[in-house]
């Protein structure tokens, strides 16, 4: 379901982005505004994410080889990490490059048709708000009752993170180039345009380096969350495993989780019970959380808690 989810909401932005893309250039030919060729390539940046996003998925589902022998799983991690600096350097870089030109010499570049640029603006929050609902409804069922920044933080999936916060950037960017227009407008000052594009600029920024924290965390390798190790542990600990004496995971992919561990069986049981046992507990595992795809666990004598 995360995979299909996230794959609807990124063709959704994907959509909504490129016609976005298209209208603030030409908005940007018609009135020389630079919050609108900043608005412009950020869509154009947001576009090309979403195309790598896609491209990560389908090369994560070849099958494992010798070389590679879990998967390309992590693959989507990647693409996710190149979004990220794409969205920084191509977004944010630029929109503060644009904005710091526009104030230095806002006597010399006025708006024309600022009418226009609004109509865009508009046009596209409302474009922006129907990507950013796809991405908000194909997210909920796996945020589940914890909170948006906690989803973002904890979700082993790539995808739906990126979208929910390129949009939200994008909305609010939105939003400041409006403002950034209007005050123009109003005051006859073009340096207010300047303000909106470095507003937008930093927003950018900001977005774009949780992204590639985040990102970066999941490539060097992330393990069970708390909640999933609580009922790793749970599903683990019964009917002939006296307790887990250590026990290690790690994500190969967004839906795909190592375990393995060291299980305390009762001494004296012989091998045929010991094989029953260890099979019947990768069944409880799997059982219990169906990402948990490659299990390996030891059994061992429990020696007490220094084992």
């Amino acid at each position: 379901m995360s995979a299909e989810g996230s794959k609807k909401a990124i063709v959704a932005a994907l959509l909504a982005n490129a016609g976005i893309a298209l209208a603030k250039f030409v908005g940007f030919l018609v009135t020389g505004s630079s919050s609108m060729i900043a608005e412009a390539v950020h869509s154009v940046a947001d576009t090309s994410n979403q195309g790598l996003l896609l491209l990560g998925q389908k090369k994560a589902g070849r099958k494992a080889d010798q070389l590679h022998p879990f998967g390309y799983g992590r693959t989507r991690y990647f693409y996710s990490f190149i979004v990220a600096l794409v969205l920084f350097t191509l977004g944010s870089m630029f929109a503060i490059y644009e904005g710091v030109e526009k104030i230095r010499h806002s006597d010399d570049h006025g708006l024309d048709s600022p009418i226009v640029a609004i109509v865009i603006l508009v046009v596209a929050i409302g474009l922006e708000g129907y990507s950013f609902a796809t991405a908000f409804r194909e997210s909920k069922p796996l945020k589940g009752r914890a909170s948006w920044w906690r989803f973002i933080r904890n979700s082993r999936s790539p995808e739906l993170p990126v979208v929910l916060l390129e949009d939200s950037g994008a909305l609010i960017g939105l939003v400041l180039a409006l403002g950034g227009v209007g005050l123009t407008m109003a005051t006859g000052n073009a340096v207010w345009d300047g303000v909106g594009t470095l507003c937008i600029g930093a927003l950018l920024g900001v977005i774009a380096i949780i992204l590639i924290v985040e990102m970066k965390s999941l490539l060097i390798g992330e393990g069970a969350t708390e909640d999933e190790e609580a009922t790793l542990l749970t599903a683990l600990q019964s009917d002939g495993v006296d307790r887990v004496i250590h026990m290690k995971t790690q994500y190969l992919g967004p839906e795909e989780m190592l375990v393995a561990a060291k299980i305390a069986i009762p001494a004296g049981a012989d091998a045929v019970t010991i094989a029953h046992t260890i099979d019947a507990a990768e069944g409880r595992v799997r059982a219990a959380l169906p990402q948990a795809r490659v299990i390996y666990l030891e059994p061992d004598i429990d020696r007490g808690p220094s084992a």
